[in-house]
């Protein structure tokens, strides 16, 4: 199954949180869209793993995605190296993406630098046709490489190299970020009575939807999402950026 764009990132809820709008907008114009989580946010101090899977698929449903999955690799401890890279590749071969969007290059969350460099080393690697990885059925997969790799802005601000334009696609945005009840601030959820977080407090929320109206003001737009890339985009029509 190719799709056209495959976020990766570390913890069910990033992709939510950075992305979920530009998805949205690909996904009505026809796109094909996948999201990989690269761990099951078992570090997370509420909900459990099993929940935040459910959550996922529950988001997922709201985006209507093409397909989720979880790598399964380790919250907090998986590392960018060989062991990792190649448990991430046969994905990116799986799905051939010709973008795939990941966590921000730095952030207040180690695991999202990190995983932002091993999702792009990941993919560098995947275009190797002697790194040899194998479906579930045990055939060798043929080497891919994606077109672009971007990054998101997520907790910490960074200088976007470009943003998208999700203000009709905001409110379904934020549908989904509710879908993760057991990680946001929901009145109505049964397990409110858990240990406050960093990404809890009805403060949170709030400045997540100021970040979009910040990245949307900057376009001239209500809302945005902001990505930087490590390498330049070009375009043959100026008038593209109209």
């Amino acid at each position: 199954m190719k799709l056209d764009i495959l976020a990766i990132t570390a913890h069910p809820d990033d992709v939510e949180l950075c992305c979920a709008g530009t998805l949205l907008s690909q996904i009505a114009l026809g796109k094909k869209v996948g999201i990989l989580d690269l761990t099951r946010g078992e570090l997370g101090t509420r909900g459990t793993p099993e929940g935040r899977i459910q959550e996922g698929k529950d988001a997922a449903a709201i985006l209507k995605v093409t397909v989720r999955e979880n790598v399964g690799l380790a919250d907090g401890f998986f590392k960018n190296d060989e062991e990792h890279q190649k448990a991430i590749i046969p994905f990116i071969r799986k799905y051939q993406p010709d973008i795939v969007i990941t966590n921000s290059i730095h952030d207040r969350h180690p695991d999202h630098g990190r995983g932002a460099q091993l999702v792009s080393d990941s993919c560098f690697y995947s275009g190797l046709r002697m790194v040899k990885t194998f479906d579930e059925d045990g055939n060798q997969q043929e080497a891919w490489r994606p077109g672009q790799v971007f990054q998101s802005v997520q907790d910490r601000y960074i200088v976007p190299d470009f943003i998208v334009d999700i203000t009709d696609f905001h409110d379904k945005k934020v549908e989904a970020i509710r879908a993760f009840k057991s990680q946001f601030h929901i009145p109505e959820y049964n397990g409110s009575d858990e240990p406050q977080s960093y990404i809890s407090t009805p403060e949170f929320l709030e400045f997540i939807i100021a970040r979009a109206r910040e990245m949307g003001h900057a376009i001239g737009v209500t809302f945005g999402e902001g990505f930087t890339t490590a390498r330049k985009l070009g375009v043959k029509d100026i008038s593209q950026f109209i």
